[in-house]
């Protein structure tokens, strides 16, 4: 049978079937598609143009679309662009030529769910279809504001920054890319990562995190890879490593900059491959997981210095997510401090503690080295010394105790009336740790403790105070 311009195929005729549109001029491409489909128990409608595409998905609703990357009238990319603005709940995937995965992975940065190399293997076609249809729909913004999670709390707040953290993350757990997420220490990179999983067609599955940087050299394989009974001393029971673990789900690879060079080698095979083979075992095991890797170094400066295989960050690196640090939106800091007072409340059964406002302007004008971590290590301190419900700015337990000691505007010189709060902060700031860097001659390690605060941090203060060693 012929295909004509804006055919619709009906395979099935429950009402009740996922109904896919497929869109591609290659007549054996359909035909292979369809009869798969059929035999899953879909409905399938077809066209072999853009435009054919856009009228089928304004009159008739889907649950998948499967798009070729070329088209009679124009690029499967454009139709990519098309249904994430206009179907932002229908999850597309691409099929594209073996040795075009550059489209592929442009096809993903654009919102594709997933793509397909040709020949199509009906094995991973059945697999995509069916994590497609298990996607849980989009949540509306007060939906997502209304969870209880620890994650979604530590992501509230109505500043852009974050607002546009929230939209990258709900589009990003439509998508089976690979994501790799950059940010400070502290600032929330696993949280952000356990939300693209949660929201995503592996919800139901494992979400494993990793820390790169605190497993032995040693151990690495075998944590990553597992082993079998008898492999090696010590081996006393079968052991399936992360991958297996993570199977069907999410594997979080956080400080993945830590990772030596030899074991960067294996895990690239691993993730090419979608293979593991366990030490001590013969045959390898099919996997499907998906990777999201983080690190609060910069990556790319990594690969520039030979500490990191450039393959490797292409391969973790398709779509990349900023955390924005702490100090980039204070508009949310006295939301995030009152929920963060009201868990730890909760927690060791205090009543329900306030941060007034004086308090709250003091944290507000902080500039967190550690961000949220170090926000709520601030309350934690403070609320273990404080008996008060009421929590002021004398009660706050800030590291730089002579810093919080100094605040107060009743004591302050003429020449500082009228400043900007921050700028008043600054110079207070700039004093203290002047006076500590004299008394101790300028030893960081010393003045730091005088401070009470890391030398890491003085360092960072120092730079951004414009304080040098004479």
């Amino acid at each position: 049978m012929p295909i004509g311009k804006g055919r619709v195929i009906h395979s099935r005729k429950e009402t009740n079937s996922p109904h896919i549109l497929i869109v591609d001029d290659e007549p054996h491409i359909i035909e292979l598609l369809e009869l798969t489909l059929a035999r899953m128990g879909m409905e399938v409608s077809s066209a072999i143009r853009i435009e054919d595409a856009k009228q089928l998905l304004q009159t008739r609703s889907f649950q998948l679309c499967l798009t070729d990357m070329r088209l009679p009238d124009g690029e499967g990319l454009d139709l990519v662009k098309y249904i994430a603005q206009h179907c932002a709940d229908l999850p597309v995937a691409v099929i594209t030529a073996y040795s075009s995965t550059e489209n592929a992975v442009a096809a993903l940065k654009a919102g594709a769910f997933d793509y397909l190399s040709k020949p199509v293997s009906l094995k991973q076609l059945r697999d995509l279809v069916k994590s497609a249809l298990s996607l849980p729909p989009i949540k509306t913004e007060a939906e997502a504001a209304s969870q209880t999670e620890d994650n979604q709390r530590m992501l509230l707040g109505n500043s852009q920054p974050m607002r546009q953290l929230r939209a990258t993350i709900d589009k990003l757990s439509r998508s089976q890319a690979s994501v790799y997420i950059n940010g400070e220490s502290g600032s929330g990179k696993e949280l952000a990562a356990r939300m693209i999983h949660e929201r995503s067609a592996r919800h139901k599955r494992a979400f494993v995190a990793v820390n790169c940087g605190a497993i032995p050299e040693n151990l690495m394989e075998s944590e990553f890879f597992g082993y079998k009974k008898g492999a090696f001393t010590g081996a006393d029971k079968d052991h399936d490593g992360f991958f297996l673990i993570a199977d069907g789900g999410t594997l979080f690879l956080d400080e993945v900059a830590d990772l030596p060079l030899p074991m960067q080698v294996k895990l690239l095979r691993v993730i090419q491959e979608k293979q593991v083979r366990r030490i001590g075992e013969a045959r390898e095991q099919n996997i499907d997981v998906r990777i999201i890797s983080a690190t609060h170094k910069k990556l790319n400066h990594c690969v520039e210095t030979g500490q990191f295989r450039q393959d490797l960050y292409y391969r973790l690196n398709v779509i990349e997510l900023n955390m924005p640090s702490l100090r980039e939106m204070r508009e949310d800091i006295p939301l995030i401090a009152e929920t963060i007072l009201t868990k730890l409340c909760r927690e060791t059964g205090r009543l329900n503690c306030r941060l007034k406002k004086d308090a709250l302007t003091i944290l507000t004008s902080y500039d967190y080295p550690g961000n949220v971590r170090e926000l709520e290590n601030i309350l934690e301190r403070t609320l273990a010394l404080c008996s008060d419900v009421q929590i002021g700015k004398e009660e706050l337990q800030l590291p730089q105790q002579e810093f919080r000691k100094d605040i107060d505007h009743s004591s302050s010189s003429e020449s500082d009336q009228g400043l900007p709060l921050q700028d008043f902060l600054d110079r207070l700031e700039k004093d203290s740790i002047v006076k500590a860097l004299d008394q101790t001659r300028y030893n960081r390690t010393k003045a730091a403790k005088i401070l009470g605060i890391t030398v890491r941090s003085l360092r960072y203060r120092m730079e951004r105070l414009g304080l040098n060693n004479p």
